[in-house]
């Protein structure tokens, strides 16, 4: 594996998600593998999970970790070709992804959309970016159109509490006060995709996230109706695609609660995290057995973990 930016990366699913279970047994076994390497984790925007998770990943793999906020530390970054540097920014991503390659043998980056300009948001502008100009493997720790490492922790999850060969997964749209990206919903959308499952997508009217990735996946309107006899329940926020970044709904009876959980087949509750408590979810479903967002999470560490030996068994 030579970079991680995509679910569209993973070539064999079914063989990823073995590793991830095969590592999560024994995280510790190979810290041969990323002795004398080391990780930059860069960071353009805040993160909890990500950070300490992949921290973590990479030293059951033996690796040493250099984290920097590069919108706080570090100096401010010109991603466009061609222009006269003369604003705030004072070096170009051409200088800086080579110079931490030389420092780093995996770099990993995270970046939000703009959620105002579509065009450059789907371009990926500054992960795209360290993949054309840096000398070494990059992965995405979520960008502006993708969170695929949190796709494959969920993936890990629903492999590991489905009771069924072919469950019913639903991802439900649901209130935030904040316009947010897409990034989650996009990955978790492509990997139900590449799994053994029954998927649905519901939210209201006018939410359709990009159709490009959502084709051949059915959806549903009517919140209630989409969750029957569902196995596990994927809430998330995500602004409005169309209207780009705009919150156009804010309908509280799309917040899940108890009167849906009844309807699905003793579904399990996942999250990415955090959370808004009773306006995503009510306190009481994700309080309860079913929420399994704390299993979810710790799966952080383990796809990290996965994406790091696949990379780094290249480096060798």
């Amino acid at each position: 594996m030579k970079k991680y930016t995509s679910v569209d990366d993973i070539t064999d699913l079914t063989e990823m998600l073995n590793l991830a279970k095969k590592i999560k047994a024994a995280p510790l076994a190979n810290q041969i593998l990323g002795k004398n390497k080391t990780l930059g984790l860069l960071f353009f925007n805040p993160s909890l999970r990500t950070r300490l998770s992949t921290q973590k990943a990479a030293r059951n793999l033996g690796m040493d970790c250099m984290v920097m906020n590069l919108n706080t530390e570090g100096w401010t970054l010109e991603f466009e070709d061609g222009t006269v540097m003369d604003g705030s920014a004072s070096e170009h991503i051409k200088e800086a992804a080579k110079v931490i390659s030389v420092y780093c043998d995996i770099i990993a980056i995270r970046s939000f959309p703009t959620l105002k300009d579509k065009e450059k948001d789907e371009a990926e502008t500054v992960i795209s970016s360290f993949v054309k100009y840096a000398t070494v493997p990059i992965i995405s720790l979520e960008g502006a159109t993708e969170h695929p490492l949190q796709a494959l922790a969920d993936a890990l999850t629903i492999e590991e509490y489905k009771k069924t060969e072919r469950p019913k997964v639903v991802l439900s749209w649901a209130p935030h006060p904040k316009a947010l990206p897409q990034s989650v919903s996009n990955s978790f959308v492509k990997m139900m995709k590449k799994m053994e499952v029954d998927f649905i997508i519901t939210h209201p009217e006018g939410y359709e996230l990009n159709p490009e990735i959502t084709k051949g996946v059915p959806i549903e309107y009517n919140q209630e109706k989409a969750f029957i006899n569902a196995d596990f329940i994927y809430a998330k926020n995500w602004s409005n695609y169309n209207d780009y970044g705009k919150i156009l709904n804010e309908d509280p009876h799309w917040t899940i609660g108890k009167r849906q959980m009844e309807l699905t087949n003793h579904a399990k509750f996942m999250h990415c995290l955090p959370v808004r408590r009773n306006m995503i979810v009510t306190d009481d479903i994700l309080d309860s057995d079913a929420s399994i967002v704390i299993p979810e999470a710790n799966n952080r560490t383990y796809s990290a973990q996965t994406i790091l030996t696949r990379i780094l068994e290249g480096l060798t």
